[in-house]
């Protein structure tokens, strides 16, 4: 958006409760603020000379991690590119944020500075994968997130992957061992697919275009 703060008192006029304003805590300038649901929605500035009309836009949705170097392959195996990485040594965290570049975008590449590449995440309206690495949990074998689909735990549901061919990049998927919630065989919706992560979260494989809703009915079980 293009003023954090501006957006911050609208919400705070409209009783929205905060997890973060701007002027809190160690990093100035961003917010969280709470959903109906009890969600964080982060308000960060667009970067300066964006082509973007609309008052705010979807940027990016944010998975905790185990272990980056079990969790950027695999999402790169999707399709998508590390636009740029942050590591905050003296607060013990890391983040990846990962796209899914366009033709039309002219990627910046490794070798810029991390000023031209947040530029490039923060102008772009396609959405951003980010992927928060706390330090130290890739060592210990007994951790583990919730991935928000656990018995009695239910809340995020899945992220979901436009690909041309299921079956084919389900058999990508494979490779990295962590398992189906839903092969696309499985269920009463033939065709698309639920991939785990890393880290158990679900990924949605489904096949760009859509399907024949009249001739493959959509249920949930």
């Amino acid at each position: 958006m293009n003023d954090v703060y501006a957006t911050t008192d609208e919400l705070l006029k409209s009783n929205v409760d905060f997890k973060k304003k701007p002027d809190e805590g160690n990093m100035k300038g961003i917010a969280f603020a709470y959903d109906t649901d009890g969600y964080w929605c982060e308000l960060v500035k667009r970067a300066e000379g964006h082509k973007l009309t609309s008052k705010a836009n979807f940027s990016q949705t944010m998975l905790r991690i185990k272990d980056p170097a079990k969790s950027v392959p695999f999402y790169e195996s999707l399709g998508m590119t590390v636009l740029t990485e942050k590591h905050f040594p003296q607060w013990e965290f890391s983040l990846y944020f990962m796209g899914c570049l366009g033709e039309d975008e002219e990627f910046p590449g490794p070798d810029v500075s991390d000023e031209e590449k947040s530029a490039f995440v923060n102008s772009r309206h396609r959405p951003v994968l980010e992927l928060t690495h706390n330090h130290g949990t890739e060592d210990d074998a007994e951790f583990s997130h919730n991935n928000g689909n656990e018995e009695g735990k239910q809340g995020f549901g899945h992220i979901g992957f436009l690909v041309d061919d299921v079956d084919e990049a389900c058999k990508a998927l494979e490779v990295f061992g962590h398992g189906f919630k839903k092969t696309p065989q499985d269920g009463n919706m033939k065709g698309l697919a639920f991939a785990k992560d890393p880290d158990g979260y679900w990924c949605e494989i489904i096949k760009r275009g859509g399907y024949d809703v009249e001739a493959t009915p959509y249920y949930f079980e």
